[in-house]
């Protein structure tokens, strides 16, 4: 039987990660303390693994594809595919950031006043090459977690990840300049990629986890409205392309259905039923296939 591995991120993605997955139509349990995962698909067979390790599993070929961040893909400078690039995060479905921070009221103002400094990071050879591009030669230290702490006792400044600055802000840090974007992604093995099996299922996932982020804060709407106030309700409506419109056993009457963001609907529902609709139902989405 074809068999396509897959890993999957622990730690801050391993939530969102997995239920994305079930958004997509994958069910992925966890075994206890076993990194091997249960997954409702006799094709896949899952591992769950550091996302800072996740591009050696790759490209070692330990797993045919796998989940992680792309700032953790670059700092390990493998020979890897990037296949798709897949927008959510621990708390927002937005980029997330790393970037250089340094105490509130320190008298450093640009990423230049580091020069002959001391930088604490996890993320060691991205921040050395950023200095480098910058021409700013300063000590960068591994950083084995906690790393707003050690401003100002083990150095002048620390490249951080953040999705919202809160908690920067919350340990009196202030961000001077930005080291790099990064959002997950899902990359592969160059020999699983070229197997037409491997990448077809592989594709096939990344179809349906796009699918699941599309569909994200949007919910489906149905009505049904006399044809003669039809205008005044499509007026109102927008749609991926036009919304759906289909006769009723009364040939006065039309059901049309459409999809919209939810945040727009507890506006639009009271309107749409002034202009004439009828039988409104929300419904929330899945999956949405453009």
């Amino acid at each position: 039987m074809n068999l396509l591995k897959i890993g999957i991120p622990k730690g801050s993605l391993q939530e969102s990660t997995i239920g994305l997955f079930r958004k997509a139509g994958y069910t992925i349990q966890i075994n206890g303390r076993s990194y091997y995962l249960d997954i409702d698909d006799d094709e896949l067979q899952g591992m769950l693994l550091r996302p800072q390790d996740m591009a050696l599993y790759v490209q070692k070929g330990v797993i045919d594809i796998g989940l992680a961040g792309r700032d953790w893909v670059r700092e390990r400078n493998v020979d890897v595919i990037e296949v798709q690039e897949l927008t959510y995060n621990k708390q927002t479905r937005k980029p997330g950031q790393w970037v250089v921070a340094v105490e509130e009221d320190s008298p450093y103002q640009r990423v230049e006043d580091l020069q002959g400094k001391t930088i604490w990071t996890e993320l060691v050879e991205t921040t050395k090459q950023y200095l480098q591009k910058k021409r700013i030669e300063a000590e960068v230290h591994f950083s084995h977690g906690v790393t707003e702490a050690k401003i100002p006792f083990l150095g002048e400044a620390i490249v951080e990840f953040t999705e919202t600055g809160s908690s920067l802000r919350a340990n009196r840090l202030r961000i001077i300049d930005e080291v790099m974007e990064s959002v997950p992604v899902l990359i592969a093995n160059d020999e699983s990629w070229q197997d037409p099996w491997k990448r077809r299922k592989t594709e096939n996932i990344c179809m349906l986890l796009q699918g699941a982020l599309e569909a994200e804060n949007k919910v489906g709407l149905k009505l049904n409205v006399a044809t003669s106030n039809l205008n005044a309700v499509l007026e109102m409506l927008p749609a991926m392309r036009q919304p759906t419109i289909s006769r009723l056993s009364d040939k006065d009457w039309v059901a049309v259905e459409t999809i919209l963001d939810e945040a727009v609907v507890r506006d639009m529902v009271p309107e749409l039923r002034r202009r004439g609709a009828e039988g409104i139902i929300e419904y929330p989405l899945n999956k949405v296939i453009p």
